[in-house]
């Protein structure tokens, strides 16, 4: 069975709508400045910039260096950054130093032992970057909507404030897409941000500015979300390790743009870090009173468990294909794996993952269980007054007069497209998905697929591809917890990676693939250096 010629129609009429957007941005939109052409950032010099969080606590429990240390090598760092990736939107320096000093005289005040601390507060005195869609208490909130300029988060998120009250220290908060609803980070508030690998980049979205801080080194443990991929996209993008978890464990509670419909059933908030060995204890701490769902203190043989490739998603008419380079570096970790631990990989290829935007935007669309549809896109572009008119909209920005960015404006002009009544091909297809998925994980499989088709692309041309994000959507809809790990570097010296997948609530499968893909390919590679 395949699309009824009405959504082939649609299918059309989304890929004319996004060229002649793409056009049309290459025509009226202005240069970017050529200040940053050619250049790259340094490479990294301080010592404590290269230490995992995890290290970083026991180091600074332990007094062989203080809070106080780490906190201004992390402000220096940024300084000399962040003035190329425009990743880090506002700062609390001040503020950080401040209670990096609190932390050092606690520290020394003490007199119950490190392990006391460490079981207490296993994060004391590490830096934290925070996505600016969290509410951090007395920071922007604004998620770059050019109508919220002076929004300040009044309160901390649930998951930002477990993690400062494990002992971490936000340094502040970083750039997204206009309304979290992009593949890159770019909005008339607060600019565009630059991948440390290529300034001519895309970071990703919608959490691109967590990915392009922490892949520059600015920071080593950072907080973002995901509805579609906006934690692995720029994860994958910017050579870092990112996971988005199993729905319904870490709160979405006081971010910015709200659910609505359906959708808090495929968001999850995750960890975005430098390194492997951070993404558990932070998920723990994230999880809250949840944590016990993810039996993350279980250890986790790999030699006992079964691993499946998925090599792409079909041929999709709407994605790109995936490049040979891509292809190549997951035959090597499946090579690897059965080198390594004796496995058998096995190819496995599920036709429907040719429909995986189809199924993602349908799905997206979705009424809640009380039949409330989401909030249309043009009424988010809108807040706190009346819904954008896309179309207008269109032509204010073709005069320069429009404060939404290109793809914000063809998103809500894309929700136009879709259909009253959702496909019914589409949801056979995301059952049929999902129970032969289930079927095939259980409580012991895990996967590989591509974390996005192509790596990190030039900036603005998400706007011609915008359906390659099924790659990471699609398990959004699925519920199923999926952790991005880097792979080393392209011919072109842009980085590498792939998603790991498991069953629902089976994380700790992910994350330990996770500390074994970073031995075995080395992880996180200094841009610097490149």
């Amino acid at each position: 069975m395949a699309l009824t010629r009405l959504e082939k129609v649609q299918v059309w009429l989304s890929k004319a709508v996004m060229g002649l957007f793409y056009g049309l941005f290459w025509l009226l939109s202005p240069r970017k400045s050529a200040a940053t052409s050619g250049k790259k950032l340094s490479p990294v010099r301080d010592p404590l910039l290269v230490v995992s969080a995890t290290q970083l606590a026991k180091k600074i429990r332990r007094k062989e260096v203080s809070s106080v240390q780490v906190v201004r090598a992390y402000i220096d760092r940024i300084q000399e950054v962040n003035p190329f990736l425009n990743a880090v939107t506002k700062d609390r320096f001040d503020a950080a130093l401040q209670e990096a000093t609190q932390v050092d005289k606690l520290i020394e005040e003490e007199t119950g032992g490190e392990e006391v601390l460490e079981d207490r507060l296993p994060l004391l005195g590490v830096p934290l970057s925070v996505k600016e869609s969290f509410a951090l208490q007395g920071m922007p909130f604004t998620t770059g909507l050019v109508s919220r300029r002076g929004v300040v988060a009044t309160v901390d998120c649930p998951p930002v404030a477990l993690l400062k009250r494990a002992g971490a220290i936000p340094m502040g908060v970083t750039n997204t897409s206009e309304l979290c609803m992009w593949s890159e980070s770019n909005n008339h508030l607060h600019g565009i941000t630059s991948n440390p690998y290529d300034f001519e980049r895309i970071a990703g979205g919608s959490s691109g500015g967590e990915g392009s801080i922490l892949g520059g080194a600015g920071a080593v443990i950072g907080i973002g979300s995901d509805i579609g991929g906006s934690i692995r996209m720029p994860s994958f993008f910017n050579g870092i390790f990112g996971h988005k978890p199993t729905p319904g464990v870490v709160s979405i509670e006081n971010q910015y743009p709200h659910v609505s419909g359906r959708q808090g059933e495929y968001c999850s908030s995750g960890p975005m870090c430098r390194y492997a060995e951070d993404l558990l204890p932070m998920l723990k701490i994230m999880a809250g009173p949840n944590a016990h769902m993810l039996s993350l203190s279980r250890k986790v043989d790999l030699q006992k468990l079964r691993f499946f490739t998925i090599p792409h998603d079909g041929g999709s008419p709407l994605t790109c294909p995936v490049s040979r380079e891509l292809i190549e570096i997951q035959r090597k970790v499946v090579e690897r794996l059965e080198a390594d631990l004796g496995v058998n990989v096995q190819e496995v290829r599920f036709p429907e993952l040719r429909y995986g935007f189809h199924i993602w935007n349908t799905y997206m669309g979705l009424p809640d269980k009380e039949g409330k549809p989401p909030l249309p896109f043009s009424e988010l572009m809108g807040e706190p007054g009346q819904p954008v008119w896309p179309v207008w909209e269109l032509l204010k920005w073709m005069m320069g007069k429009s404060e939404h960015t290109m793809a914000a404006i063809g998103l809500a002009l894309l929700e136009m497209t879709r259909g009253l009544k959702p496909s019914a091909f589409l949801i056979q297809q995301k059952e049929k998905l999902q129970k032969e998925l289930d079927e095939l994980l259980g409580t012991d499989g895990v996967f590989l697929y591509p974390s996005h088709p192509r790596v990190a692309p030039k900036h603005h041309h998400p706007l011609f591809r915008p359906a390659d994000c099924a790659y990471t959507g699609i398990f959004n809809i699925l519920g199923l917890p999926v952790t991005q790990c880097p792979l080393g570097l392209s011919e072109e010296g842009l980085p590498m990676g792939l998603q790991v997948g498991a069953g629902k609530l089976q994380d700790r499968l992910t994350l330990e693939m996770a500390l074994y893909l970073e031995k075995a390919f080395g992880g996180w590679r200094d841009p610097g250096a490149n």
